[in-house]
């Protein structure tokens, strides 16, 4: 992973309008380069349906999914640079490309239980250009014997 320290352009690059940036441009936007500052203008906001999902009991080695669906309710294009999980068992699959201002998305997240028994709770973790910049969802489950 790298960061950019890409600084201000001329003139007519800092009046671009949201509209008129790239994908590139909203990645390197100074706003998400350190999650420890806090960012000005406007923000996107992920706003989850749930942020919990539990698929119950189920059969040891079944694989199991669930989508979690999202809205920008902030105002500012949505970037999610990565989603991960606590373990190889657990796939998030996330946007690539990003979300305006009051549209939707899904992360679906994959999990399988093989080898595993018992109690399953499983965080997903979403970097995006939030603020704050992390955003967690989990998953639970319990593996019956």
């Amino acid at each position: 992973m790298t960061s950019c320290d890409k600084k201000a352009g001329n003139a007519s690059e800092q009046t671009a309008t949201q509209e008129d940036l790239s994908a590139a441009d909203l990645i390197n936007n100074p706003n998400t380069a350190n999650p420890h500052e806090v960012p000005a203008g406007p923000l996107p906001k992920m706003t989850f349906a749930e942020n919990v999902y539990d698929f119950g009991d189920i059969k040891p080695g079944a694989v199991v999914s669930h989508t979690f669906t999202f809205k920008n309710t902030g105002e500012a294009p949505l970037i999610i640079e990565s989603a991960t999980a606590t373990c190889g068992c657990t796939v998030p699959n996330y946007p690539k490309e990003p979300i305006a201002p009051g549209k939707e998305g899904k992360i679906d997240v994959q999990f399988d239980s093989q080898g595993k028994t018992g109690q399953q709770n499983k965080q997903i973790t979403i970097r995006a250009n939030t603020q704050p910049n992390i955003t967690e969802l989990t998953i639970k489950t319990n593996i019956l014997q």
